[in-house]
């Protein structure tokens, strides 16, 4: 498969959610897919030791799934330099079946657009104005769209006024219709075109391929004017002519309505329906020229395509959700509420961390697992787990953990997770929205909007001494986003339980669920280390007597 597959755990990602995605991209890779890992918040202090432990890089940051013009089968452009004539411009739209060309510089930069209606518009005005020095025409586009050969003079002589005149008239009158500068196009008639000479043209265009008399060569020479032969009759030269102007001069360069490829679908559709244009220009962050952009291709976009790990509710999703489409998912949470358009391959399976799951499938595949990526799941099932104490833990786990500790070279299991919640629980230098979203999720009970965060802590005093400031930021948060309830668990891993502090008009519910007072919008609670097995089943099943 050609697409990429974005594999991505959780907002405000912890270690599984990180971890879990890494390996499951490894995994997919080896399976023949192009799956990169992708996360959708800062990674925590743990993930980070974790990561460096083991010398895995970081996944990049998404901040949505919405539909790109990257993702659209766009047009191919054709793009052309400011100085390509006009005429070879018309016969590139002619060969692709193209009806505009970008205009761009050497490095591909967009610089103008030039259409076929541009170069008719100005194909009758210039034969109006007759005027070709004002567009900067060269003598060598000139002999290019005339197929014609230079045999006297050269670029250095081309002074012209842009004036063009067709010698059609008696030579003795044509000194009242050519000035000094003008291009003059003349047959075979020596006559004419000495006259032409001597009343000041500049270049002398002589038709049907008929090389002139060796005198009006040296009258040429000796007045500093061009002779130009071409093999195309007067009215075709005559018509020809002004095909040789420069794409740059008459291209549309100012109000230019263009895309950038990372723009939004959603976004581009209403500047389409204001603007009504064919197509339109699209461009990288550097205003190089990437291709065109039209309605139809609106019609057929392609979803990007997503597998979700550690989580399967819509509020922990990555933003853009639903216009992308999801593969699957892995997860070992209770069942949320995303909804897909078609069947997809889901495994939820009641453990004690994502990464045990994405190890199993790992061990089935028999692909063989690099002891980094054996390191980073090892340490997330410890970490989601906490070092199997929590409730939600299985002989699975236990059993997973020490087979990927095995390839991983971890000797000392123990010593490793007390590194790990050491490194992880950390408070020192943390800012209080940091502390809070660390592991933060948001929860739809009903009509309530809920959020808990989770905190794991060695050093439980200084959890207490902040235990205001975070408090006082929860009332705030409550009140600017309208939660009806928020949760902090401080869980000390040492001891085994939580203190929990609450803020919101629901705090009640607090009481309700875990059978104790919450005092100044904190409580303790002994044996509760898992939101997932302990806290939100509690939580529904006091919503429920509550209704």
């Amino acid at each position: 498969m050609s697409e990429t597959i974005y594999v991505m755990g959780h907002k405000n990602p912890d270690t599984d959610s990180i971890c879990s995605a890494i390996a499951y991209a490894e995994l997919k890779k080896a399976g023949g897919f192009l799956a990169v890992p992708r996360r959708l918040g800062n990674i925590s202090r743990e993930t980070a030791f974790v990561l460096k432990y083991f010398d895995v890089d970081k996944p990049e940051y998404l901040s949505t799934v919405r539909t790109q013009i990257s993702d659209l089968s766009i047009d191919e452009a054709y793009p052309v330099l400011p100085g390509t004539s006009v005429k070879t411009t018309w016969e590139i739209m002619k060969r692709n079946s193209v009806k505009a060309v970008p205009v761009v510089d050497e490095e591909s930069c967009l610089l103008g657009i030039l259409s076929v209606s541009d170069i008719t518009d100005e194909y009758i005005e210039a034969h109006e104005s007759n005027n070709i020095a004002s567009t900067g025409t060269t003598l060598a586009s000139i002999a290019e769209t005339l197929n014609g050969t230079i045999i006297c003079g050269s670029a250095e002589d081309f002074h012209t006024s842009g004036k063009i005149v067709i010698a059609a008239t008696d030579p003795e009158e044509m000194s009242e219709y050519i000035g000094r500068g003008d291009i003059v196009i003349t047959g075979n008639r020596g006559d004419s075109q000495s006259k032409a000479l001597e009343a000041g043209a500049n270049c002398v265009i002589i038709t049907c391929g008929v090389r002139p008399e060796e005198k009006i060569l040296k009258h040429a020479a000796d007045a500093g004017s061009v002779i130009l032969l071409t093999p195309y009759d007067t009215f075709t030269t005559a018509r020809l002519i002004n095909l040789s102007m420069p794409a740059g001069a008459i291209m549309k360069s100012r109000d230019i309505v263009k895309f950038n490829r990372h723009d939004y679908v959603d976004d581009i559709q209403e500047k389409m329906l204001k603007t009504r244009y064919r197509s339109y220009p699209v461009v990288d962050d550097n205003n190089r020229i990437r291709g065109f952009v039209s309605r139809y291709h609106l019609i057929t976009k392609k979803k990007k395509k997503v597998i979700l790990l550690d989580h399967n509710e819509l509020a922990q999703a990555v933003n853009g959700i639903e216009q992308a489409e999801i593969l699957e998912i892995i997860d070992h949470h209770r069942l949320g509420d995303i909804q897909t358009m078609h069947p997809i391959y889901v495994q939820s399976e009641p453990l004690g961390s994502t990464a045990t799951i994405v190890a199993e499938k790992y061990f089935a595949s028999g692909h063989p697992m690099e002891p980094r990526i054996a390191g980073i799941l090892c340490a997330a099932i410890l970490s989601d787990t906490i070092k199997f104490r929590s409730p939600t833990c299985t002989e699975l786990d236990r059993k997973t953990a020490g087979r990927l500790s095995d390839i991983a070279g971890i000797s000392d299991l123990d010593s490793f997770a007390a590194q790990m919640f050491k490194e992880g629980s950390s408070l020192q230098g943390r800012s209080t929205d940091e502390i809070f979203h660390q592991d933060f999720k948001e929860y739809a009970f009903d009509s309530l909007n809920i959020g808990m965060s989770q905190i794991f802590t060695v050093d439980f005093d200084s959890v207490r001494e902040i235990g205001g400031e975070i408090a006082d930021y929860m009332e705030k948060l409550c009140m600017q986003k309208n939660y009806d309830l928020l949760m902090l668990f401080a869980t000390d891993i040492l001891e085994e339980g939580s203190l929990v502090l609450c803020a919101g008009e629901e705090t009640g519910l607090v009481e309700k669920a875990f059978g104790i007072p919450v005092v100044d919008g904190k409580a303790y609670l002994p044996g509760i280390v898992s939101r997932k097995k302990q806290v939100i089943p509690l939580v529904a099943v006091a919503l429920e007597s509550m209704d």
